[in-house]
């Protein structure tokens, strides 16, 4: 969840059929025709809750998402200046690169949904991502390592009301399997006593987050990897998979295809995870497989992103392969296409709702920071 970077390990709130030209600079060229978002900043209503799927609001919820926002804002103002804004949290890019976004020739019916129709091919983006706010901050220091994912060509209306028309669908994952706070007002909170300036009260942030949710961001921030694309990802919180009264709620994962990863150098450079993402996709194709964890107890609720759904309980399976092809992406044109980028959960079909308290929460939070970071650096906020 991408509430924001209280801590150095804050992370997101969390944070096309294919074409035979896999050319990141033919890709770019060919993005003429986007989808361009015009709404004044905080202008999207807020999302309504789906009670058959157990969601139900947290008191005074809008509002808190409201002024979490403008805290953020006020907080991305002062530090940047104009031309040079940058996210709220996963600002420092690995890379982002070019991919092919395959689904499975076969599918159970139950997950055969939305754009997980047996067979299609989706030309994406794929961004990773540090989750530090500090854009410096070495890669071998722990924190949590974000994998954004944009599969173009989606047609049909999305959620997002200032983005209806887009072709687009967006999957956000961070490399742990659950979010630190579940309550909007813990996190305002939070962002409050770390950006009060005074000691006492950041020494105070754990009581905010409480036991569980100190853990958990501890777990999270530790982090060390070796190779984002040997790293395995999970949404951390819950979506809903179909329409009507089959649908489902589900959460996603990442996995590398295959066993093994490299070790971490041990003399590591602060930018050694782009470097090893460079040397990887310069010696061959990347493998990924994307995986649906479906739902199995109403217990697995959709308003707790702290608990984790145990996979002895509920199984994931594979629907989709992310097949990321040898290329050169480290290029000044393609660096500066991908920040111009923007990633939500509600860039998605209705199939693909985002379910749950801090989804809900992330539509108010990524759209105005989007849009605030769009505004300062004077560039359209617009899908490929």
């Amino acid at each position: 969840m991408r509430y924001s970077r209280c801590f150095h390990y804050a992370l997101p709130l969390l944070l096309a059929a294919c074409s035979a030209d896999l050319s990141p600079h033919a890709a770019i060229a060919a993005s003429t025709a986007v989808a361009i978002n015009t709404a004044p900043i905080g202008a999207l209503p807020y999302p309504e809750v789906d009670p058959g799927l157990g969601e139900n609001l947290n008191p005074n919820e809008k509002a808190l998402a409201g002024q979490i926002a403008d805290n953020i804002e006020k907080t991305l103002r002062a530090q940047y200046q104009p031309g040079s804004a940058r996210r709220d949290a996963h600002p420092k890019a690995h890379g982002c690169v070019k991919a092919m976004f395959r689904i499975s020739d076969t599918l159970p019916g139950n997950l055969a949904v939305g754009i997980f129709q047996p067979g299609n091919s989706y030309i994406s983006w794929v961004r990773f991502s540090n989750g530090a706010r500090n854009v410096s901050r070495p890669d071998s220091e722990g924190d949590a390592r974000g994998m954004a994912i944009k599969v173009m060509g989606i047609p049909g209306e999305k959620l997002l009301e200032n983005d209806r028309t887009a072709d687009t669908q967006d999957f956000i994952l961070v490399n742990h399997p659950v979010f630190f706070a579940n309550d909007p007002q813990d996190y305002l909170s939070l962002l409050q006593k770390t950006d009060s300036g005074s000691y006492l009260g950041k020494l105070s942030i754990p009581f905010a987050l409480g036991l569980k949710g100190s853990l958990i961001a501890w777990e999270t921030g530790r982090s060390t990897i070796a190779n984002p694309l040997q790293t395995r990802y999970w949404s951390m919180v819950p979506y809903q998979l179909g329409l009507g009264p089959g649908r489902e709620a589900v959460k996603y994962s990442v996995k590398p295809c295959a066993e093994g990863t490299d070790s971490i150098p041990a003399h590591p450079g602060p930018d050694y995870l782009r470097e090893a993402m460079r040397n990887t996709l310069q010696a061959g194709d990347v493998c990924m497989a994307f995986l649906v964890q479906p739902r199995t107890s109403s217990r697995m609720s959709v308003e707790d992103s702290m608990t984790e759904w145990k996979e002895s309980d509920a199984p994931f399976y594979q629907v989709a392969t992310l097949i990321i092809p040898r290329q050169r992406f480290d290029t000044p044109e393609q660096n500066q296409f991908c920040e111009n980028l923007s990633y939500s959960p509600w860039h998605a079909l209705p199939e693909h709702r985002p379910l749950g308290g801090t989804n809900r929460v992330r539509k108010i939070i990524y759209d105005r920071i989007s849009q605030v970071r769009h505004d300062m650096n004077d560039t359209p906020v617009q899908e490929p």
